[in-house]
């Protein structure tokens, strides 16, 4: 079978290596690596005997890696944390690259290799990050949004190293050929402007006007992989002319759509790409030079590490940003591989070296979610030793706060609560750590205390010890554990109610003695179902009784503690169920010319007249011998299903 038979052994063990990496919380693409690893030359068993063929068709999973980034990119994930993002990442990248050249040398490399190994430790991994964020509960934090910016500029990064670093490798180049290079990216640059605004986009709207998904996303593929194809002609990267495709497309109506197609194939020849890589690297090879990988790994992390943090912290990022960054972001990325695969294909990155590196590489992600968890301990440990925050409050009544809401973060959960026991007359302190979120808290007049609710003090200077209650709406577990502890040491019968993202962190708050969590994706999903029960034609009364059975089991010690609760959301769901409809009445229909005492309504349809709409002025307060007329547009309450029983009768009787 051939080549067929290559991609079948290798689509079968990458699916037992991403089980494996599955089962031990790994980033999927390790499971890919091990199952390259074990079909690779050098392990025994089933073995892939066309791996250069391979390796050819991993160069389309790296476009399609690359054309899938442009389509992602989005200059507004940048705006919250632009400057250290456009700022300090190229900062970072240089500083890296200076360390990984530093320990190159003194590893006894030659100039070139120890330059690519400076390229390859300055990139991080965004899917090893995010999925560690995710599964901390760090997602939505600062910190979180911080190394996202970070990370997203570091991809873009990876464009220009794609171009120049190759060069660098070649014997004959010079600095012509470099500035040659960028010549003709920045012409191509200019041309994919007005191809990717003028013409694309009526390629895609012609394209998706004939319905064919299929069509759509071999339109969408041919347009990433033709274009690189143009760049590699042109004497530049296959992958850079992708990534422009992807990014010209993302600002287009169909980017979307574009990137929805093209992630399953995405993934497919991403396994190729990752799996290639694995039949690299030599397991004899790490075994005898396990002591050099550690080494170098051990050295690098550190050092990387320790950028990162004091990047964050020059940056003007305290409290837990900058441990965070340190202990979250020091590995090498996926595309790091891309960029040392690219150094051993242009003959300046030799095999010795690149094993080093995928190495390294692996250990930095296998590192990443234990020590990126040690962040709540640490933090936590050096806030014993650090002084007191400055504190900043305003709006604080003179006399004090007493019997008030504590509410624990100033985002858009934490100012819509606000608002309401503002319009309530209830009293509460807000406490926001971001300056922004402080600042619009204060030009809205809500009383609020800038500082990290994590601190003693700031939790003080909000009268915690009198509060009646405290709404914790940040989306970090870490921080939320910390604060109910420190409330809960300041005022022991203090009620809390918590804002969770998924069962985890309702486990976790539980043990806490937080009994009263809401999760907003629950109610999301709930409301969902419920309205798709009512357009399949359930009866009110069964939607009713299900929505309230789920939310009996989801907020069940809530609903123990508090009966109440459940009355309100019972009332909520029979409101909901009720439709205020407005009915015109035509013609010769049931409706006309019968009075509402004659009809009842109320008895035999149960929906009830609240109004009537004649000749342009609203009649309410109808009585018995209220009589309807052609043209009368009725304003009827009731359940939808008597609605559109309603809806009938106002039609004329010939129809």
């Amino acid at each position: 079978m051939g080549i067929a038979a290559d991609i079948v052994i290798i689509i079968v063990a990458g699916l037992f290596g991403g089980l494996i990496a599955q089962f031990f919380r790994q980033p999927l693409i390790l499971g890919y690596i091990l199952a390259g690893i074990l079909v690779g030359p050098y392990t025994g068993g089933i073995t892939v005997s066309g791996i250069h063929d391979i390796e050819l068709l991993a160069e389309i999973g790296v476009a399609l890696l690359l054309f899938a980034l442009g389509l992602e990119f989005s200059l507004k994930d940048l705006k919250p944390v632009r400057l250290i993002a456009l700022i300090g990442t190229p900062i970072q990248i240089v500083l890296c690259m200076a360390l990984g050249y530093g320990a190159g040398i003194i590893a006894g490399w030659d100039p070139i290799p120890a330059l690519w190994f400076g390229a390859f430790i300055s990139l991080s991994s965004t899917m090893v990050i995010l999925k560690t964020l995710e599964g901390q509960g760090w997602l939505g934090t600062l910190s979180s949004k911080v190394m996202i910016g970070m990370l997203i500029v570091q991809d873009l990064a990876v464009v220009p190293m794609l171009i120049i670093m190759p060069k660098l490798g070649l014997a004959d180049a010079g600095y012509m050929d470099l500035v040659w290079a960028a010549i003709k990216a920045g012409l191509f640059l200019a041309g994919m402007m007005v191809l990717g605004t003028r013409i694309m986009p009526l390629i895609l709207r012609r394209v998706a006007g004939w319905n064919s998904r299929e069509l759509f996303m071999l339109a969408c593929s041919g347009i990433g992989l033709g274009i690189g194809y143009g760049t590699y002609l042109l004497g530049l990267s296959f992958a850079f002319g992708a990534f422009v495709a992807g990014m010209v497309l993302s600002e287009s109506d169909y980017g979307h759509q574009a990137l929805s197609d093209i992630i399953p194939l995405r993934d497919l020849f991403g396994l190729l790409f990752f799996a290639s890589m694995g039949m690299l690297l030599d397991p004899r090879f790490v075994y005898e030079n396990i002591g050099t990988i550690a080494a170098l790994a051990g050295g690098v992390f550190l050092l990387k590490g320790i950028v990162f943090a004091l990047l964050g912290r020059g940056f003007g990022y305290g409290n837990v940003v900058p441990l965070a960054m340190g202990l979250s972001m020091f590995q090498a990325g996926e595309l790091s591989f891309l960029l040392a695969r690219v150094g051993v294909d242009s003959g300046s990155l030799p095999q010795d070296q690149y094993s080093l590196f995928l190495a390294v590489g692996i250990v930095g992600m296998i590192a990443t979610p234990p020590l990126s968890a040690m962040t709540a301990p640490l933090y936590t440990l050096r806030r014993k030793y650090m002084p007191a925050p400055v504190l900043q409050s305003v709006n604080i009544p003179h006399d004090g706060l007493e019997k008030h809401v504590v509410i624990i973060g100033g985002g858009r959960v934490g100012r819509y609560v606000a608002d309401i026991l503002s319009r309530l007359s209830f009293p509460f302190v807000v406490i926001e750590t971001n300056s922004r979120r402080f600042d619009t808290c204060r030009e809205k007049g809500f009383p609020c205390v800038y500082g990290d609710a994590a601190h003693e003090t700031v939790l003080e200077a909000a009268n915690v010890h009198s509060a009646c209650l405290l709404l914790i709406t940040i989306p970090s577990i870490t921080d939320a554990s910390i604060v109910v502890k420190l409330a809960r040491s300041a005022k022991p019968d203090i009620n809390i109610a918590a804002r969770v993202a998924g069962e985890e962190q309702m486990n976790e708050l539980a043990r806490l003695g937080v009994r009263q969590t809401i999760q907003p994706e629950f109610e999301a999903g709930l409301e969902l179902t419920r309205q798709a029960l009512l357009h399949l034609g359930l009866p009110i009364g069964e939607i009713q009784r299900f929505s309230d059975n789920v939310r009996h089991e989801r907020y069940a010690t809530l609903i123990e503690e508090h009966p109440e609760y459940l009355t309100l959301s019972q009332i909520g769901s029979a409101a909901a169920g009720l439709d205020l409809s407005w009915i015109a009445v035509r013609g010769d229909s049931e409706l006309t010319g019968h009075s509402l005492g004659e009809l009842m309504l109320r008895s035999t349809m149960c929906v009830t007249v609240i109004g009537v709409l004649r000749d342009g002025a609203l009649q309410a307060n109808l009585g018995a011998d209220f009589c309807f007329r052609d043209g009368d547009i009725a304003g009827v309450l009731g359940s939808a299903e008597a609605t559109d029983r309603f809806a009938l009768m106002a039609q004329p009787v010939t129809e």
